[in-house]
């Protein structure tokens, strides 16, 4: 049966018109197995009409499963606003998390809600198994349903890099403008709905704007997905060679495992291009992954806030321009529009200017304001984006501003180190001073971390200024991570708080 458009926006009735193609076309690969596109339909149609009206604000626990698939587009289809809930933050965490947010309804699989779900009143639960098994519904919907949200498509959960998660409202309109919009990387333009062509390969977490994106432009293409539950190497790299994608897409933490991998080319045969975004991604690695591969790696920059990407390269533009402008995040993609501003007076700057990156997207519609982010920016004379960092994470230190990302990527050229973290750390004398936790490509022990953190600081001496170095170096097994990949600058900051060697100088 083709389900009736019920939803506030395009993108609901877009989810309908895709679902309405072929039942019988597979859709998405999990663990060897398929299910299709009826399956999927079956899901959705099934959690849609648990909604009682558009804007009804519904908590997803949300992982890499394809039940969890199946209550998403669902809850898409009838037009809700999709909570996203992170089963990863830890019991207590969440149910703390769902008692604050007192959701009228709760969806995921049996065992999630079993685990996290909180006794803080009435609730409608929902939770299946798989695509195509029964949605089954118990508890009672509330009389309060609390206010509604029509025109928001989805809450979504920052990592908290930086501090405390926080909740991004992503509206429907918006998705929808910044899907029309992803082609930039695409040689087709073609927008009729239709089932395409290709797999997909989702390895990002669903419940991060990289994950949940990837799901909505298959939705929106017609495309067929191989859903990883997690990211391991041997697991991808079995998917990229048998389901031959065109693209693949790797946050910088998984391209520099994949780099390190020693893969056999082969595996990249079909492959053109590997686009990767969400943190920042050295140059020199960008450039050995495709000295290794023979694959062009396309960096990106996109930010919750914006529903997904705003700016990158394309393959026109890598072969055009990527050694003039490497390091580079690109350039705007169709219909946004990037400027640099003064930091004190938000005043517009020339380019090749340092300032406060702004940006005026199509996704919030015709004639929107721009937008501030606090990363610190370079615009060239061609429209190229270099991001220097962030100007909330800026040191001050005895009145002398430090950046953060200049002193990483100092620490990073070194071949030993697969990624490195700098924070400030409060100095009752100078306001604050930079330390930094590094993390070795191969483990080492307490003599060779000592000599390696010797080289280090002997090697940034020659670049960085002195108030730059950092007053500790510590060697960590691993660098804290959010489930995105990023690392977790403010767990750093707590393994740093208390200096444990006597580096200072």
């Amino acid at each position: 049966m083709t389900p009736t458009p019920v939803g506030p926006s395009a993108l609901s009735g877009r989810i309908a018109a895709t679902l309405a193609l072929d039942a019988r076309g597979p859709f998405l690969e999990f663990h060897g197995q398929w299910r299709t596109w009826g399956q999927l339909a079956a899901t959705a149609d099934a959690v849609a009409a648990q909604v009682p009206a558009p804007g009804t604000r519904v908590g997803v626990l949300l992982r890499n499963q394809p039940a969890h698939v199946g209550l998403l587009v669902g809850l898409l289809r009838a037009g809700a606003c999709v909570v996203t809930i992170n089963p990863s933050r830890g019991v207590d965490r969440v149910r703390a998390d769902l008692a604050g947010l007192g959701l009228p309804i709760l969806a995921g699989t049996p065992q999630d809600v079993a685990t996290f779900a909180d006794d803080g009143g009435p609730r409608l639960v929902l939770t299946t198994t798989d695509l195509g098994e029964p949605v089954t519904a118990s508890g009672e919907l509330p009389a309060d349903l609390g206010a509604a949200r029509p025109q928001v498509a989805v809450e979504m959960l920052t990592s908290g890099t930086t501090g405390p998660p926080k909740r991004i409202p992503l509206g429907y309109e918006m998705l929808t403008r910044g899907l029309v919009g992803a082609k930039h990387y695409e040689s087709s333009r073609d927008d009729t709905p239709r089932l395409r062509s290709g797999v997909a390969i989702v390895n990002a977490p669903l419940v991060h704007m990289g994950g949940l994106f990837r799901i909505l432009q298959c939705l929106y293409d017609g495309r067929a997905l191989c859903l990883l539950e997690r990211f391991a190497v041997d697991d991808w790299a079995d998917a990229v060679r048998r389901h031959k994608p065109r693209t693949v897409s790797l946050v910088p933490t998984a391209l520099r495992m994949v780099l390190e991998a020693d893969l056999d080319p082969a595996v990249f045969a079909t492959v053109r291009s590997a686009i990767s975004g969400t943190a920042p991604l050295s140059p020199d690695d960008a450039d050995a992954f495709e000295a290794k591969y023979g694959v062009p790696v396309l960096v990106s920059y996109a930010a919750t806030e914006f529903g997904g990407g705003v700016a990158g390269w394309n393959l026109a533009d890598h072969q055009a321009h990527w050694s003039a402008k490497r390091g580079s995040v690109g350039r705007a993609h169709a219909g946004v529009e990037l400027r640099v501003v003064d930091a004190e007076d938000f005043a517009p700057l020339p380019p090749d200017s340092e300032g406060l990156l702004e940006v005026r997207a199509h996704q919030f519609g015709d004639g929107a304001d721009w937008v501030r982010t606090t990363d610190l920016a370079r615009l060239d004379a061609d429209g190229f984006l270099w991001i220097l960092g962030r100007a909330d994470q800026a040191i001050i230190r005895g009145g002398f501003k430090i950046r953060p990302e200049d002193v990483r990527t100092v620490l990073e050229r070194d071949p030993r180190v697969r990624g490195a973290a700098v924070v400030g750390r409060p100095d009752p004398r100078l306001g604050a001073v930079p330390v930094a936790a590094v993390e070795l490509r191969t483990p080492v022990d307490d003599v060779e971390a000592t000599k390696v953190v010797e080289d280090l600081r002997a090697g940034a001496a020659r670049v960085l200024a002195g108030y730059e170095l950092p007053t500790e170096i510590r060697v960590l097994d691993a660098l804290p991570r959010t489930p995105s990949g990023k690392v977790d600058l403010g767990a750093v900051k707590e393994l740093l708080a208390t200096p444990v060697t006597d580096q200072e100088t």
